[in-house]
């Protein structure tokens, strides 16, 4: 199937989840009766509350894999943090054909709307301690309580700076703010807990404010272009694209076997590694794990996997952070 009928089809979807205004700051508001922060468990979606459709669309290629996946995301999207076990383990099976490139886009420019019950961040809160559950994730809603951000500019901005240091350590980044947010109740929009997260993501953080303060703001919007270009509509949205154009679109939460069959529909010949299960192998590549990450990675049962996690706790072979609505283990 060509890339343009895929999007063409994908910009008829009905999308009901959690929506997100991609505008850059110059564009002008638009109200709508969707909220960009009430991402709907049902669908897995962030979803766009606007009526724009896609431009001219483009070839988006593997250049470097044999396969691309285009991933379009948000710092403070809940529904794109319910994913990662299925994309950790994409990396760990498919990452000798699989390159996965992150783009930022745009779900909460700030505060001047007031739509789907929505209208200020403490209504915020009970929403993601409720789809924490959904999601087996853990997610603290009382940041929206406690210190809200104003927008997920900032942190996709310094996504964006992280970036153009390097790509690896820029996806280490986001996922320590990831961490701050959903579990750790810190606004991440506040430069102090992004210079944080630069530092325990090994980044030259002189660098990285200057970038956050430059030439990352204009990175942001291209991403924001390249969003509206191809018809996105909400978070997350995967493309998954070969050297020839032919694309699958993965929209929203799904299981893992929806990104693998994806993968494997695009180039049927991409082999599957075979990977380390055991609990040290997994933390050397992953430093924090999710109970249900460690499940996910590990094909053990939730019951089993939180056994072992626990036993590792009482060895002191890990550490263990509790947020209200569950926990993340580190390798020490």
């Amino acid at each position: 199937m060509s890339f343009r009928l895929v999007v063409t089809l994908f910009l008829t979807v009905s999308f009901l989840g959690c929506q997100g205004q991609i505008k850059t700051p110059k564009m002008e508001k638009e109200t709508s009766k969707l909220n960009p922060l009430l991402c709907d468990p049902a669908t897995g979606v962030c979803e766009i509350p606007t009526t724009r459709k896609g431009g001219n669309t483009q070839h988006i290629v593997s250049k470097n894999k044999l396969v691309k996946v285009i991933y379009f995301t948000d710092p403070i999207c809940s529904s794109c943090w319910g994913i990662e076990p299925q994309l950790r383990r994409l990396k760990l099976e498919y990452g000798g054909d699989v390159e996965i490139s992150y783009h930022m886009g745009g779900l909460l420019p700030d505060w001047s709307y007031n739509s789907g019950g929505i209208s200020k961040p403490s209504d915020v809160a009970h929403h993601w301690d409720e789809v924490s559950k959904y999601y087996k994730m853990p997610i603290d809603g009382d940041v929206w309580l406690t210190d809200p951000l104003d927008s997920s500019y900032p942190p996709s901005i310094a996504f964006k700076a992280a970036q153009r240091q390097d790509k690896s350590k820029a996806v280490v980044f986001l996922r320590v703010m990831r961490e701050m947010v959903f579990l750790r109740k810190q606004n991440i929009a506040k430069w102090e807990h992004i210079e944080q997260a630069g530092i325990q993501a090994g980044l030259d953080i002189e660098q990285l404010k200057a970038d956050f303060e430059g030439s990352a703001k204009e990175l942001f919007n291209d991403d924001l272009a390249l969003a509206r270009k191809l018809g996105v509509r909400g978070f997350p949205t995967i493309f998954v694209t070969n050297a020839t154009g032919e694309t699958e679109v993965v929209y929203g939460f799904k299981p893992y076997t929806s990104f693998e069959t994806s993968v494997k529909k695009i180039y049927p010949n991409v082999q599957k590694i075979t990977y380390a299960k055991d609990w040290k192998s997994l933390f050397e590549v992953y430093p924090t794990l999710t109970l249900r990450e460690f499940a996910e990675l590990s094909e053990r049962s939730f019951l089993e996997a939180e056994q072992q996690l626990t036993d590792l706790v009482k060895d002191k072979q890990l550490t263990v952070f509790d947020s209200k609505n569950g926990a993340i283990w580190i390798r020490k």
